[in-house]
């Protein structure tokens, strides 16, 4: 049977119990790989395509195309694969919106009762979309951290299927890099990722680390909310904001030590973009057919901020991957 194991002491949990993190406080890691999904909702190799924003190219991976609007599909398949496999009946998770619409549809795959926390100014096109898929839907103050704490304490008694604590989900992100490395025409030499709670960024990292094969990391977070990149740089914290990225916008994410630590092993860097260039790259790629939410917006922006300045330093353009994370339909 699969288990968990602190990364901080070592202890072993089993899976399938209540415990999202070790009694020392320190979080879980998978101590068994490869497992195969046992659901599917008709997911596919997301296409990457060529395009050029501001006199730069950018290697666009379309990870909005899959089943529910956003890549957090892939965690949230091996995640419920798993708790299927595991006989759980019922689960809570906390989300700005993707990760529990991804949850709520894999659930009614599975047959699996399903809860979401959600802040209040969540947007409705992503409340609809869960409550479709038959989950109970509850919202919780107005920020991302209160729905985490609501949602910590409703998992004392029911299984906290959490796309930041629990470790199935960042095995299925890790896809993403698998997908990257293998479909990519030329290998990229960075990946720009959006970040919040990190489950991108380190299901990203898991999977390039596993194939040896690590491309430089740009973090991009929000200047209203901008945590990780405060912490990266060594920089006095900033009051939290509200931001038109609502999938970024976590004031206190949990893993933040390991998000760092991922970044500077990439040899990467963590940037931030406002809201008006955030809302400028949305436009951009919507007069070019592609229709995005803002947290992809940030990525590009970030892209576009980054590149700008190895342009600025004369230094050629490198390789640059970019992943839409969230299709445009979900904001209306």
């Amino acid at each position: 049977m699969a288990c968990f194991t602190c990364k901080a002491c070592g202890k072993e949990y089993p899976a399938a119990g209540l415990q999202y993190r070790c009694m020392c406080g320190g979080l879980f890691q998978l101590k068994m790989t490869g497992m195969r999904p046992s659901l599917s909702l008709g997911e596919v190799t997301t296409p990457i395509l060529e395009r050029q924003l501001d006199g730069l190219t950018l290697m666009l991976k379309f990870e909005h195309l899959l089943p529910t609007g956003s890549f957090k599909d892939r965690g949230a398949r091996i995640l419920v694969s798993a708790l299927q496999q595991m006989g759980i009946r019922e689960v809570v998770e906390d989300s700005s919106g993707n990760a529990g619409a991804s949850l709520a549809a894999y659930c009614a795959a599975a047959g699996i009762g399903c809860t979401i926390y959600a802040p209040k100014r969540t947007t409705k096109g992503k409340l609809r979309q869960i409550h479709a898929f038959g989950a109970q839907v509850v919202t919780v103050g107005s920020t991302r951290d209160d729905t985490a704490r609501a949602a910590a304490e409703a998992a004392q008694g029911t299984y906290y299927a959490s796309h930041v604590y629990n470790p199935f989900f960042f095995e299925g992100v890790a896809s993403f890099a698998r997908e990257v490395l293998f479909q990519a025409p030329r290998r990229p030499s960075h990946v720009v990722l959006p970040v919040g709670n990190g489950t991108l960024l380190l299901g990203a990292h898991l999977g390039f680390q596993r194939y040896r094969d690590m491309p430089k990391i740009i973090a991009v977070q929000s200047a209203n909310c901008a945590p990780v990149h405060e912490a990266f740089h060594g920089s006095p914290p900033q009051p939290r904001m509200y931001t038109v990225a609502e999938g970024i916008a976590v004031g206190a994410p949990a893993r933040m030590d390991e998000m760092v630590a991922a970044v500077r092993e990439s040899k990467g860097t963590f940037l931030t973009v406002k809201d008006t260039e955030v809302k400028a790259a949305v436009d951009q790629l919507a007069r070019m057919g592609i229709y995005c939410e803002p947290t992809s917006g940030a990525a590009v922006a970030g892209a576009l901020k980054y590149l700008a300045q190895v342009r600025k330093n004369g230094k050629p353009q490198p390789r640059v991957l970019v992943p839409l994370t969230g299709s445009g339909l979900k904001k209306s």
